[in-house]
């Protein structure tokens, strides 16, 4: 039995993909590119199409959380598939800390892959996020009421958490199935996550909803998604020109004179909470907005924020000395 390949026109289609995300390292001879492969049909068609679209120019690997029994033996069935395609692959075991366990995995995920590429000298990671994990995000959060910078969802090219790593999506214009058939076509057989069935998550009774519903269209539901994110990275870039302009510094803290309008202010404050060592969700940072429009001080934490002259200050309280014996 021959090596398992990707069908010629499909690894064309990814190149072309990649090609756009990617302009800087597809046609560099010496950029290798690291494919984070969990074993499932989404990441096996990654690894497929990678392979086939830059033979000799991948590396993979295997980020093994623990949380299963069965993950080392899929690690290693990624092995198989890489020791037959001729792709280095490395197993990279990580522990999970408490807490929100999606969370702390995907911290933990990211970081082993972000040293594991810098050792490798890679010039950029992929992951298979594709267009039904877009469309279903986007659904989950317009259920949840979210803002815009949740409803964008991932986008096609960004960087991998605390690196500077550029961190690629070079599939998420296909759809799942398509990636399904990438796989079979190789005769491979994909790893299935038994939680990937389970009703007692979101996701998964909102893939049945849409997969029930063949009236609405994934791939345009997806491509709201990346329209959303391009907006999201406007106001982003309104919010940076915004602080530049309007925020000063103090003797005490910030002072941010607003002229933006409301969505490009939001995103202000919220980097002046986080510049003062204050976490707060867009909730909060709503509701302080919100008081310092009414003209009322507000606070998140330790932090105090107060409408004057023209601008709002914002600034850590006093710590209150406690007297011996209280």
């Amino acid at each position: 039995m021959g090596s398992p390949v990707a069908d010629a026109g499909a690894a064309d289609r990814f190149r072309a993909g990649l090609a756009a995300i990617w302009a800087e390292g597809v046609d560099e001879a010496r950029a290798r590119l690291g494919v984070a492969v969990s074993g499932g049909p989404d990441s096996l068609a990654l690894l497929l199409l990678a392979n086939a679209a830059l033979p000799g120019r991948v590396d993979a690997a295997t980020v093994d959380h623990g949380l299963r029994p069965e993950s080392a033996e899929e690690a290693a069935e990624v092995a198989k598939v890489c020791i037959g395609l001729g792709v280095p692959h490395a197993v990279l075991r990580v522990k999970v800390g408490p807490g929100n366990i999606q969370a702390e995995a995907r911290a933990a995920r990211y970081g082993a892959l972000a040293e594991w590429a810098a050792v490798q000298g890679l010039a950029a990671l992929a992951t298979g996020h594709q267009a039904d994990d877009q469309a279903e995000t986007l659904i989950m959060r317009l259920n949840r009421a979210s803002g815009l910078a949740g409803l964008a969802s991932v986008r096609s090219r960004g960087v991998v958490p605390g690196s500077d790593l550029p961190l690629l999506r070079p599939v998420l214009d296909w759809r799942r199935a398509e990636l399904g058939e990438v796989v079979r076509g190789a005769g491979l057989i994909a790893v299935e996550d038994p939680s990937n069935t389970n009703d007692r998550f979101d996701r998964v009774r909102v893939r049945k909803a849409l997969a029930d519903a063949d009236w609405l269209d994934v791939r345009a539901i997806a491509q709201s998604a990346a329209n959303l994110a391009e907006a999201d990275a406007a106001l982003d870039w309104m919010a940076a020109l915004e602080w530049r302009s309007c925020v000063k510094k103090e003797p005490m803290g910030l002072k941010y004179r607003p002229q933006a309008p409301r969505a490009v202010a939001l995103r202000v404050v919220a980097r002046i909470v986080r510049e003062l060592d204050e976490e707060a969700r867009g909730g909060a940072i709503s509701r302080l907005v919100e008081s310092l429009v009414a003209g009322r001080p507000a606070s998140i934490g330790a932090l105090v924020a107060r409408p004057n002259s023209g601008g709002w200050s914002f600034a850590k309280a006093p710590v209150r000395a406690v007297k011996p014996g209280k």
